[in-house]
């Protein structure tokens, strides 16, 4: 407990500086079907040629995802900033950094998990996507979550929350946080954007007690099932 105490302040403070002692577990499926990559390459040669909404006519790249096709755990946000754009990963900019720092903390390496948006191509100014922009992308995202199938979800903010659990979107982050969500009979965490994170230091202390859980998940400590 002492442990997890100072941790937590070092998390509010600054960046993660230790790594609490969780139990291990595996980051990857054990069994890889070589034909997920297929799947998954396919699915983003279509999105690359996407002209479904207007984010297409002002996009430099189109964002389709990034990390291992085996992951255990799938990180969703909201849509790609200006570095994201230029280069055609998400989460590469300042909230990018400091989500992979969460991830280390979290004894996982970027590659071994999964990373996408709710759309992939950028709202101008970094806007939130507009609902019909969100609606024409998130069929890519839902076959991303179905060729990868993780065994938890972690939605980044409130877009990603809303759109895939169908909420309204009045709700705030702090308001669905702290609890296990069913999407499509997969346990769905929701905790703070990044972004949010930087603006705001002292949110860090919750966000790292959503890891803890997304932890406790993938470790089996926390047992979960969708008729809960």
């Amino acid at each position: 407990m002492n442990d997890l105490i100072k941790y937590l302040q070092q998390y509010a403070e600054g960046e993660p500086e230790i790594v609490l002692d969780i139990p291990l577990f595996s980051n990857k499926k054990q069994i890889s079907d070589p034909k997920v990559l297929n799947r998954l390459d396919a699915v983003k040669k279509e999105a690359l040629m996407c002209t479904r909404c207007q984010l297409a006519k002002t996009r430099q790249n189109v964002v389709f995802g990034d990390g291992s096709a085996d992951a255990r755990l799938m990180f969703i946000g909201e849509g790609p900033g200006a570095d994201e754009d230029r280069q055609g990963i998400p989460f590469v900019g300042r909230a990018g950094q400091l989500l992979n720092k969460i991830i280390a903390a979290m004894k996982f390496q970027r590659s071994e998990v999964y990373i996408a948006n709710i759309v992939k191509c950028r709202p101008p100014d970094n806007r939130d996507p507009l609902p019909e922009e969100a609606e024409s992308c998130i069929p890519y995202l839902e076959q991303q979550i179905q060729i990868i199938d993780p065994d938890v979800i972690v939605a980044l903010g409130k877009v990603a929350a809303v759109r895939l659990l169908n909420l309204d979107p009045g709700v705030s982050v702090k308001s669905i946080r702290n609890q296990i969500h069913n999407y499509k009979d997969k346990p769905f965490i929701v905790t703070y954007h990044p972004s949010y994170l930087l603006r705001t230091p002292s949110g860090k202390v919750e966000a790292w007690k959503d890891m803890q859980v997304v932890m406790g998940l993938l470790a089996g400590n926390i047992v979960w099932s969708p008729d809960r």
